[in-house]
């Protein structure tokens, strides 16, 4: 089996600080503080090691604070094709609402990446892709970059055959959705508002999502993925459109849901899952990461258990 490939070319460590109530304004004292090294491709990876594939993860971080990375692909055993430069990796606050189970997040800025350092993280790239091989590109550029950098990497990964998931958001998101055939990557998965955007209109009703969703698949994507917050996520492919509803889940952190959800619909696809029972195993990752700080999963039995209790209902 060809390894799963992650890019994080704006990677962080999420320091997760636990507070009873955020006020702002306020001064608080916090009752908890946790950090995790994370970037959206890394959260992915971690969450398909957890699952027992093999995973390659790939980008750019700083060898000045290395150490929260280093340890968690040891120990998950995640095969680092990182590029290290010097520098530091940037910190993201999160503060954790107990209260209220809401999340705010602070993003610092990242290390500046120059041409040179994105070819050689692109290099690492390619000579990992073979034919039919996914690769998951997720979230922001750091700063130099410009946004059609995914647009111009799903073009060559294509080239060599590989199958490519985003996941951003923003100008790269928007270069990478307007590309022509050969630059078009194999899924998305943008959430309502991001397809409000692509859109150019509001999408109140599921009705609204689903016509574009479809939109953005007749326009030569395999598989659109819209994430819907609570009401969990719309799956829309050539074998026809599903929403699946997460079950009730005890909430510890929801730093990464979204990430878990790439990694459970990419392990789908892996498998050649139908679109009902990727729905199923990607909900699943998401609701069974929310037990859990950071990006990390139960047991596979666990994760298999919250899957039969995902509720998938075919619409349109």
């Amino acid at each position: 089996m060809s390894p799963i490939l992650t890019l994080t070319l704006n990677p962080a460590i999420d320091q997760t600080v636990v507070l009873d109530a955020l006020a702002p304004g306020q001064v608080h004292r916090a009752r908890a503080v946790h950090a995790h090294a994370g970037g959206k491709g890394v959260n992915v990876a971690c969450c398909l090691a957890d699952w027992g594939l093999p995973v390659a993860a790939a980008g750019v971080l700083g060898s000045d604070n290395a150490a929260p990375f280093t340890q968690v692909f040891t120990e998950k055993g995640i095969d680092d094709r990182f590029v290290w430069i010097p520098g530091e990796t940037r910190t993201n606050l999160k503060l954790l609402d107990r209260r209220s189970g809401d999340t705010t997040d602070i993003n610092l800025p990242g290390l500046a990446v120059t041409p040179g350092t994105l070819d050689a993280a692109r290099a690492v790239l390619l000579d990992l892709a073979e034919a039919g091989s996914f690769v998951v590109l997720a979230g922001s550029l750091p700063g130099g970059l410009p946004p059609e950098t995914y647009r111009d990497l799903t073009r060559r990964l294509k080239a060599r055959g590989a199958r490519v998931v985003l996941d951003v958001s923003g100008g790269p998101l928007s270069a990478s959705l307007a590309a022509e055939p050969d630059a078009l990557p194999y899924a998305v998965k943008p959430n309502r508002h991001e397809l409000e955007e692509w859109a150019g209109r509001p999408l109140p009703a599921l009705a609204d999502v689903l016509d574009s969703a479809r939109a953005l698949h007749a326009s030569g994507i395999a598989l659109v993925v819209v994430s819907l917050g609570a009401d969990g996520a719309l799956f829309v492919s050539a074998d026809g459109a599903v929403q699946a509803s997460p079950p009730a889940t005890q909430v510890t952190s929801t730093v990464g849901a979204g990430d878990a959800l790439v990694a459970g619909l990419v392990a789908g696809l892996q498998d050649g899952l139908a679109l009902e029972d990727m729905a199923r195993r990607a909900l699943a990752f998401a609701s069974a990461k929310l037990t859990r700080e950071g990006a990390n999963l139960p047991p596979r039995a666990e994760v298999e258990a919250i899957a039969a209790t995902v509720r998938v209902e075919t619409v349109g």
